[in-house]
């Protein structure tokens, strides 16, 4: 659902697609099979999760679809992807550990770890302005709104799975509503 969303909701001029921390694959996979994008960038730092997404790719068929990078996303935007930014959108769903991420009932995005909230955008902001991050529930949302430097509205939606819930895709940029 979440790959749709950013799929049907970014600017038609977006064609490429980088996955931050991409895991082993399940969101990256998703975005290939939509038929949106030319291009879907895969970027994990765990070697071992790496190889299960590329293997998850294929037999899912779209391992010809996407480019997988082993490595920090930060320093893999930064170095190789960056050029391509103007045609890309960003989706990453970080790691979401932290103090209170688990037990607060609002968690503080600057306190996540191992990146914080400005960590994440500081690094993806200079390539594009269209970032769709996938984040706890209890994310705080006026942390969120204050964090958009754009006059444009931020985009929140709340996923639920069987009447609650389980975490939030926040979108930044142009993104339309889907």
């Amino acid at each position: 659902m979440v790959a749709q969303h950013v799929s049907e909701g970014a600017p038609a001029s977006k064609a490429v697609l980088i996955d931050c921390f991409a895991g082993v694959g399940g969101n990256t996979i998703a975005f290939a099979l939509s038929g949106r994008w030319k291009k879907v960038y895969a970027i994990e730092k765990d070697g071992d999760a790496l190889i299960c997404g590329k293997n998850n790719a294929r037999i899912y068929g779209v391992d010809h679809l996407i480019s997988w990078y082993h490595g920090d996303c930060f320093e893999v935007i930064k170095n190789e992807l960056a050029p391509l930014g103007q045609y890309s959108v960003v989706f990453a769903s970080p790691p979401w550990g932290g103090p209170g991420y688990s037990t607060d009932p609002v968690f503080d995005l600057s306190t996540m770890q191992p990146y914080s909230l400005d960590a994440i955008l500081g690094s993806f902001r200079p390539i594009t302005q269209e970032i769709a991050l996938f984040l706890p529930r209890t994310s705080d949302l006026q942390q969120l709104a204050n964090a958009n430097h754009s006059l444009r509205k931020v985009k929140a939606i709340h996923y639920c799975m069987e009447g609650a819930s389980k975490a939030i895709c926040v979108y930044f940029g142009l993104f339309m509503s889907s």
